[in-house]
């Protein structure tokens, strides 16, 4: 089957294929790569960031099976595979996992289904489905996830796709209030908190032009969609600061430009 006959719009930059773009992978097409090119030119970290992203969203899945007993994951705005993929890193310490994949992304799905597998223990799903709407999620990944025992819940680097003010926290309200107690919620969201005034310019300049869809938080923002939620230690923070697995220097925080958490559901 054709890209057009799948929905997938190959003249039109995606974030999960100029995420993949910038992590170093073929999975990605022009409109992505110059995308990701004009990004870079602007926000020379960015590929440190995302790679950044990419290891919280490794050490946390590590975290939440190894530490906190968690044995189900539903991973929203997955992206498209990569090493070291949730079910991997999960499975990997508890082979009986449950990760469900969701993503708006065709081409992601399409890839998922073909390259992501589970250990005989546990079980996958892939959803293709939109944030914006977290009943469809939620009634969906009822088939693959028991809601009576504790999910973690990722939106890692998605958030910063939903404009507006405010307009994030409702939708994670509504995923949070179907999910257990003992339930975690790890996220990370792009920010300029960090950055100095010409990164500021240079995003505003893109927004105006339409040629940035990120809408980027502060702490005091993004850190509402934990409200209620007991945070682990170090709370909110830029997300290479989060349990970092090394002793040597971290990266600049302007470079980085993502902050994190994870919080458990009392």
């Amino acid at each position: 089957m054709d890209d057009a006959k799948r929905g997938i719009d190959t003249s039109v930059p995606h974030p999960a294929r100029r995420y993949n773009y910038w992590l170093g992978g073929k999975d990605n097409f022009a409109a992505d790569r110059e995308s990701g090119d004009e990004f870079a030119r602007r926000f020379p970290g960015v590929r440190i960031g995302v790679r950044a992203n990419r290891a919280f969203l490794q050490r946390t899945v590590r975290f939440l099976a190894a530490e906190r007993g968690i044995r189900q994951f539903l991973d929203i705005g997955t992206g498209l595979p990569t090493a070291d993929n949730t079910h991997e890193v999960a499975q990997r310490v508890a082979p009986e996992s449950r990760v469900v994949y969701v993503d708006n992304d065709p081409l992601v799905m399409t890839h998922a289904r073909a390259l992501l597998d589970s250990t005989p223990q546990g079980r996958t799903a892939y959803l293709e489905a939109d944030l914006r709407n977290p009943g469809d999620i939620l009634r969906e990944a009822a088939e693959t996830l028991d809601f009576g025992r504790p999910i973690a819940v990722l939106l890692v680097a998605v958030l910063h796709f939903i404009p507006g003010t405010g307009a994030a926290r409702p939708l994670v309200r509504e995923l949070l209030d179907a999910m257990p107690s003992g339930s975690y919620l790890s996220a990370t969201h792009g920010t300029l908190e960090f950055s100095p005034p010409e990164y500021r310019k240079a995003h505003e300049e893109l927004r105006a032009a339409g040629r940035s869809d990120a809408w980027l938080r502060g702490s005091d923002e993004f850190g509402a969609v934990f409200d209620g939620l007991e945070l682990e230690e170090p709370g909110l923070v830029p997300v290479t600061e989060w349990r970092p697995d090394t002793d040597g220097p971290l990266p600049d925080r302007k470079d980085v430009a993502i902050i994190g958490a994870v919080g458990k559901k009392p």
